[in-house]
């Protein structure tokens, strides 16, 4: 349910490519920074949303999803999943067409608002593993 395949490519293929990273900095030992750069390579723009707003992978980072001067496709979430429903709220807020929760990332309150909202939404998966499962 809550990795759908269907879903999965749906977000991956159809519904655009610029994806606000929610939790990317710099930090090159966080899974953020290598899934984003992963990312980069299957063509999509990553937008870094962190509190530092640093640039990552030579784009330019915000401290927030509001501060974002330009629409995302997809919000990918690298945040604790008590965190993780208000980035969701964001998201939904933001005029996201999808919601990634990576991988530990559960929240299903969060799930049920962003379903009803009428977003796509993935949880508990990565898209760095899901990308090259598309062929």
């Amino acid at each position: 349910m809550y990795g759908d395949p269907k879903t999965i490519r749906t977000i991956l293929t159809e519904l655009g490519d610029t994806w606000a990273v929610v939790g990317l900095s710099n930090n090159d030992r966080r899974p953020a920074y290598g899934v984003a750069k992963v990312l980069q390579e299957y063509g999509k723009r990553i937008v870094p949303v962190h509190p530092k707003a640093e640039t990552v992978h030579g784009e330019p980072g915000y401290a927030s999803l509001e501060e974002i001067p330009f629409p995302v496709d997809v919000v990918d979430v690298f945040v604790r999943s008590e965190l993780a429903g208000a980035v969701a709220d964001d998201a939904v807020a933001a005029g996201a067409k999808a919601v990634w929760f990576q991988l530990g990332v559960v929240d299903e309150h969060a799930w049920d608002r962003v379903r009803d909202a009428g977003l796509e939404m993935v949880m508990d998966r990565c898209p760095a593993i899901e990308i090259p499962r598309l062929g």
